[in-house]
């Protein structure tokens, strides 16, 4: 399974603030690391923004920075904010010669069960985590 461009930026953008929660980030800085746009970086952050996982703080001293704390971003919600899991599998819906085109397709079941299973598996962990790799 891979992640969208747009997931991968929001964990690094993410990791990078953590790194640097002793003072504010500018948008510039970040895009300069990730090697990104500032447009494509700015989206992003407005993104994160909404759901609570950033403050963007305006102004000629303002920035961006950690809404909260490393341990209460769980790394599953953010994949399910940044994702869009509905389109794993696309049927061909107007081919109704299609045997799999129903409920009882295996491969729509076997898709479910591992991205719910991908989703667990991020669940598990916490910018925190993450970030402790950075310390040893």
């Amino acid at each position: 399974m891979n992640l969208s461009k747009f997931t991968d930026y929001a964990f690094r953008s993410l990791i990078y603030l953590g790194k640097n929660q002793h003072r504010l980030c500018t948008v510039e800085e970040l895009a300069k690391c990730l090697n990104v746009s500032e447009n494509h970086i700015k989206k992003i952050i407005h993104s994160l923004a909404k759901e609570n996982y950033i403050l963007s703080i305006k102004g000629r001293t303002g920035g961006i920075k950690l809404a909260t704390l490393p341990k209460d971003i769980n790394l599953g919600d953010v994949l399910l904010y940044c994702e869009d899991f509905s389109k794993i599998v696309e049927c061909q819906k107007d081919n109704m010669n299609c045997t799999y085109n129903s409920e009882k397709c295996l491969i729509k079941h076997i898709a479910k069960n591992s991205t719910i299973k991908f989703i667990d598996e991020f669940k598990k962990y916490t910018l925190e985590d993450v970030l402790d790799l950075y310390k040893h």
